[in-house]
């Protein structure tokens, strides 16, 4: 069963967490741009999502802002020792070999949580696809919580929390929005960036 950790209302990561983060943005020649939405919970978008680099300066972004974030990670990573250290940094075991009701329970443990900023690559994988998974959406909606576009823009060397909305049901509509916010960000490896595009619009 997936399982959001419990953490404190304020969503803060420790004051070690905070400066290590600054250490391996400012390390990398990174900065963080935009600022934490003052919400209990929220959905954080991770895209464009092509390197396995991006976990890194994901961690490094959200700990600079001061916010410990969870995240999705298959289950099979979650073997002794990797357990340990997945969980450490806010990883959420998922099965994706079997239907799970997923959606609805992440959904469920969030309203029930003190406050949770999941982040979620809607991609789904470091490769080109041509729609990206509708599970951020459908988590979002069914939490009533809102959506913040994070982004990692290799071009300029950003990591930062942009665009924040509540999602309205009208499922054209608000990927436009998105679309449009994502539209100049430029992954690792641009020619692996995914089409902003959820198979529910067509």
């Amino acid at each position: 069963m997936q399982r959001i950790p419990p953490q404190h209302p304020a969503q803060k990561c420790s004051g070690f967490a905070h400066y290590f983060g600054r250490f391996l943005i400012k390390i990398f020649g990174w900065r963080v741009e935009g600022g934490v939405p003052e919400s209990k919970h929220m959905l954080i978008i991770a895209a464009p999502h092509t390197s396995n680099w991006d976990a890194l300066f994901l961690l490094g972004a959200a700990y600079s802002f001061g916010i410990r974030v969870n995240w999705l990670v298959k289950n099979s990573f979650f073997v002794p020792v990797l357990a340990q250290m997945i969980t450490f940094f806010g990883g959420v075991p998922v099965d994706r070999s079997r239907a799970t009701n997923m959606v609805s329970r992440l959904a469920g443990q969030i309203r029930n949580s003190d406050g949770t900023n999941l982040v979620v690559p809607p991609a789904g994988t470091r490769s080109y696809t041509e729609y990206w998974k509708s599970g951020f959406y459908r988590i979002a909606l069914e939490a009533n919580i809102p959506v913040v576009c994070g982004y990692l823009d290799y071009d300029r060397k950003v990591a930062g929390l942009g665009l924040t909305f509540e999602l309205s049901g009208e499922v054209k509509e608000d990927m436009a929005r998105i679309r449009e916010f994502y539209e100049p960000l430029v992954g690792k490896y641009p020619d692996k960036k995914s089409r902003i595009l959820l198979k529910e619009e067509e």
